[in-house]
């Protein structure tokens, strides 16, 4: 927390484990590897209730099962959001993003991002109030992605950015083009 303080001076800051996070907050972001995001879900079911969003950032690499983090595994449901959307409890609205955001460019507070957020969810709203905390960020633009569904493809834009930024040795991101100044009006 000292860290967060350092960062945000302004910002207010407590502790919980993840039940107790999930149940004092009307956002919920689901940043875990693929390979936890069915047991952490499963541990967060009677944490989490109608009315609350849930941003899922998980991604099905191969990596999750010992494989390339450069490969897909196939999801039944489509997408790892989706599998979500189909795991949490009726009432809870899911919302995809922050795939082609590296932890290691979140990390770098010195470094500017000057990156896009590709959101994918059922609602205009959701996505809307997933975009409202997530350009709280300097640097981060949301762009709506359409429904839910489309999140099969922005997560597997990570495996992409996996062998980009293994090639070049950098942490590339995802800035789209040619759209308007204003995106959420």
């Amino acid at each position: 927390m000292q860290r967060a303080h350092g960062a945000v001076p302004e910002g207010s800051f407590s502790a919980h484990d993840n039940a107790g996070a999930a149940r004092a907050a009307d956002t919920v972001i689901l940043s875990v590897p693929f390979r936890n995001q069915s047991e952490t879900l499963a541990n967060l079911n009677d944490a989490l209730r109608p009315g609350q969003l849930l941003i899922d950032a998980s991604v099905p690499l191969a990596a999750a099962v010992s494989g390339k983090a450069t490969r897909m595994l196939g999801v039944w449901q489509g997408s790892a959001a989706e599998q979500a959307s189909e795991m949490v409890p009726e009432g809870v609205r899911v919302v995809s993003a922050l795939h082609t955001v590296s932890a290691a460019s979140l990390s770098d507070l010195d470094h500017p991002l000057e990156q896009d957020v590709l959101l994918c969810g059922d609602s205009r709203e959701d996505k809307r109030q997933a975009a409202r905390l997530i350009e709280r960020i300097d640097g981060l633009r949301c762009i709506d992605c359409g429904r839910l569904e489309m999140a099969r493809i922005t997560e597997s834009l990570t495996a992409l950015l996996i062998a980009v930024n293994a090639c070049y040795k950098v942490h590339a991101g995802i800035r789209l083009t040619g759209l308007p100044e204003r995106l959420w009006e």
